[in-house]
Order: structure tokens, then C-alpha cells, then sequence
């Protein structure tokens, strides 16, 4: 059986030492910002775009450009990490969807949710977790670690 493969962006986006996420309606976990990446867009527009949907906050990426000379491209900035995600695994095991995801950190200015998109979670629906909470959280372990490495990340880049 053939695996469908989407690309998508996910944000960690840190204030003031801590990260927001918020729980997943349909999937029932807590997550950042993120989603598939559309047709005319780059996985950096992406992330940013899924940011200001989600949670109406303006994303400033935390991400390295390769530093290349090349006459026909440009650098774009480089996720933290390129997740493979298995989305429908069937009874067999064999799996029909997967997204390829590309996760970024960045800085938001406040920490004022609003979302400005159609069918965003609500406001009250983002909570905004330290590394303390994180860790003393039942979330999963690489939301976990994600968070605290986005908030380290962010941190140190100032």
C-alpha cells in the first residue's frame, strides 16, 4: 500500500520563558501551533502563518540560514528538527498518512492569545507551560522536551 505524505510546520513559540500550547480537540493532547503547508507557500511562511492563525501573535523564527552563495537559490531558515509523524496506522500496522514536519522555534512580543484564523482553538484553550511545568505535566514526552528545548533556544538567542 502506498503512504501519503504531507508536509507541514509546527511552532514552539516562547515569551517570557514559557511556551503555549493547547489541546488538540480532535486528537486529545497538547500542542503548539502548526499545520500543513500549503501549496504556494515554504515551510518557514508556514510556520509563521500557522502562529499568527492559531494564536493572532507574530512569530519571529529562531532559526540558522546556511551561509551558501549559489546563483539560482537562496538559504532558508532551517527547522530545529524534521519529524516523520505516522497519522493513520491501520490494524495491519501498515501506515496510510504521514507528515513530514518541519518544527520550528521562535519569539512571540507578548503572550495576549487571539486567534485570527477560521476554526482556531478559543484563547481559553492556551495555557502558557515553563520548563518546571512541562516537566511536572502529564503532556507527551516530546511535547515535553520540545518546550524546553524551544524555551532554552529562544532564550540563549537574545
Amino acid at each position: 500500500m502506498e503512504t501519503t505524505r504531507h508536509f507541514t510546520a509546527t511552532t514552539y513559540i516562547v515569551n517570557d520563558g514559557a511556551t503555549a500550547l493547547h489541546e488538540h480537540g480532535r486528537l486529545g493532547i497538547h500542542l503548539p501551533p502548526g499545520g500543513h503547508v500549503d501549496r504556494d507557500e515554504l515551510p518557514h511562511e508556514t510556520a509563521v502563518r500557522e502562529v499568527r492563525e492559531e494564536t493572532g501573535l507574530e512569530a519571529d523564527l529562531v532559526a540558522d540560514r546556511a551561509d551558501v552563495d549559489a546563483p539560482n537559490g537562496r538559504p532558508l531558515p532551517e527547522p530545529a528538527h524534521l519529524m516523520l509523524h505516522d497519522i493513520n496506522v491501520h490494524a495491519d500496522g501498515s501506515v496510510g498518512h504521514q507528515h513530514i514536519d518541519h518544527l520550528y522555534y521562535a519569539r512571540v512580543p507578548h503572550r495576549r492569545i487571539d486567534p485570527d484564523g477560521d476554526d482556531e482553538a478559543a484563547a481559553g484553550n492556551w495555557a502558557w507551560y515553563t520548563p518546571t511545568e512541562l516537566r511536572a505535566s502529564e503532556f507527551d514526552p516530546d511535547v515535553v522536551e520540545l518546550g524546553c528545548e524551544a524555551i532554552e533556544t529562544v532564550m540563549d538567542a537574545r
